[in-house]
């Protein structure tokens, strides 16, 4: 413990380095654990919708027009607290939440088992995760929905 102490005070930069690289690492497998909370892979997810899984997406209006996974529903995720009354038939049934990325997913999931939900799972890598899979996407405008790809 001595020469550790000695080493540090003859290479404070080497020292703040190390400590400072340790740190980095910490935080990226802590952000890595938080968004994997309850996640569930594109095909998974797929398994899930035919089984009747409710699917919802957290991205804003227009990103969700612009494009998302077939018959989700959007729930913006600043509503999802508000909008959980309304969803209160799926309480003991399966819920599949996604946002862009995997991060909104994760945290929407932990609210909806907060409120009660208790089949809730986020997909992993969001809807950026479902494109990289090369999985549909349905585009609305207007009320009309089309298949894309």
């Amino acid at each position: 413990m001595q020469r550790l102490i000695e080493y540090i005070g003859h290479h404070p930069y080497l020292a703040a380095a190390a400590a400072a690289v340790l740190i980095a690492v910490l935080l990226y497998e802590l952000r890595l654990k938080l968004q994997s909370f309850a996640a569930v892979s594109a095909m998974q997810a797929v398994r899930l919708m035919n089984q009747g899984a409710l699917v919802i997406d957290l991205r804003a209006r227009v990103e969700f027009d612009a494009g998302h996974i077939g018959e989700a529903r959007n729930v913006p995720q600043a509503e999802l607290e508000k909008e959980a009354e309304a969803l209160k038939k799926w309480h003991d049934k399966t819920v599949i939440t996604y946002g862009s990325d995997g991060s909104d997913g994760a945290n929407a999931a932990r609210v909806l088992m907060k409120l009660g939900f208790t089949k809730v799972f986020n997909l992993d890598g969001g809807l950026n995760g479902w494109l990289k899979d090369n999985m549909p996407i349905s585009r609305s405008s207007g009320g009309n929905k089309q298949a894309a790809k």
